[in-house]
């Protein structure tokens, strides 16, 4: 298994390489090379990403923990197939972390696929978007790693994001005035997030988002990248509420989570999870705010017995908000602030609140850049840690 990816993506690579007319090896940051076919019927860009992560760990009472290791080895191909109206997308995850959670519900293999989707613009501003990618859920969460502000996401989406899955999403955009922009979007999903093998245990995922940009489109949509690298010349804010209706779900955070197994198969529940949230920009300063709530009609597994197996939904909400500024030398300080209150009668998780403050010099853009930060994580009734972290990324 270990040799199988890696001999199948220089084999595609070296047929795309013998049968493409053009072969354009793009600026830095741009993609590896750009393929077009014979009759450009056909394009594929080729790009790669690493990132490279150091991480200390000081808790309260405990000793000291660190480690370094690859947080993310990506490969990304994109395109267009056939008519530039019909795009697709595939992303591989290499890193242990990337292909980390196979189980018998994805065949017991490593979950390598990330996103493999086909984007479908079938009339005028609609779009419709089938396979596996991210769902419409919280902005911190669609934000690709590689452009985030900091090193990591924040607790709020490590709580409550709805991350990948499988299915349908249409999604369409419209313009209320000469620079109020609106977009919609809609999707149903299996609602057991990525790579799932093994049919779909519940029902199924429906999940909504409407985003409003008053002020316009943000430049090289800055609205989902992390930090105003662009200094957006006049002010960009864009509004967005996703909803989201897992159907009898079978996992402790909607499609995210464990499984929860009983005694005569899984126990499902409706879970219902709201996100609120935006993002501002204007000559180099950023500022983004996140609200998450979970709720679902029946948090506690049951067996058929009525007795209760310790799986929990994990319901509650959380608040996140961060902000930065990037100096002309392209030199950024960053805070952030996240509130985390999950149900503590039900999860029996106490609540926690972390303080981040993050420096990050950005050489190339996004594209090649080193973060630091250093959180202090409070937690009620337990040991408070602090965490230092620093991450080199290329991406290619």
């Amino acid at each position: 298994m270990t040799f199988k990816l890696p001999l199948t993506a220089l084999s595609l690579f070296t047929l795309f390489y013998i049968n493409a007319q053009e072969i354009q090896s793009p600026k830095f940051g741009k993609g590896l090379f750009n393929l077009v076919g014979q009759d450009s019927s056909w394009t594929m860009k080729i790009g790669v990403r690493m990132q490279f992560l150091a991480i200390s760990n000081w808790e309260e009472g405990e000793s000291n923990t660190s480690n370094f290791l690859v947080r993310r080895a990506r490969l990304k191909f994109d395109g267009f197939a056939f008519s530039p109206k019909l795009k697709y997308k595939l992303e591989l995850g290499l890193s242990n972390r990337d292909i980390s959670g196979a189980s018998k519900f994805t065949s017991n293999a490593p979950r390598y696929i990330l996103d493999a989707v086909m984007k479908w613009n079938f009339y005028k501003n609609f779009e419709l978007w089938f396979g596996q990618t991210k769902l419409p859920g919280n902005r911190e969460r669609v934000i690709s790693s590689a452009n985030l502000q900091q090193v990591d996401r924040s607790l709020l989406n490590s709580r409550f994001n709805i991350d990948r899955d499988l299915g349908i999403q249409l999604r369409h955009n419209f313009n209320l005035s000469e620079n109020f922009i609106v977009k919609e979007i809609f999707a149903v999903s299996q609602g057991e997030g990525r790579n799932v093998t093994t049919g779909n245990l519940g029902g199924y995922q429906f999940t909504s988002r409407i985003e409003l940009l008053p002020f316009g489109n943000f430049t090289d949509k800055g609205d989902y990248k992390g930090s105003d690298l662009k200094r957006e010349n006049t002010p960009k804010l864009a509004l967005g509420v996703s909803y989201d209706y897992n159907s009898n779900a079978v996992k402790t955070r909607s499609n995210q989570g464990k499984y929860m197994e009983i005694d005569t198969g899984f126990f499902e529940t409706n879970i219902t999870t709201l996100f609120l949230d935006f993002m501002f920009k204007y000559k180099g300063f950023s500022f983004m705010g996140e609200y998450a709530n979970r709720e679902a009609k029946d948090p506690f597994a049951k067996n058929s017995d009525g007795s209760l197996t310790g799986d929990v939904v994990q319901v509650g909400k959380g608040l996140n908000l961060q902000t930065g500024y990037v100096f002309k030398n392209n030199w950024e300080i960053s805070g952030r602030y996240t509130n985390i209150e999950l149900d503590k009668n039900i999860t029996g998780i106490n609540a926690q609140n972390q303080y981040t403050f993050g420096i990050s010099k950005f050489i190339v853009g996004h594209s090649l850049k080193v973060q630091s930060d250093i959180s202090y994580l409070e937690v009620d009734n337990s040991n408070n840690h602090l965490i230092f972290e620093l991450q080199f990324d290329i991406h290619f």
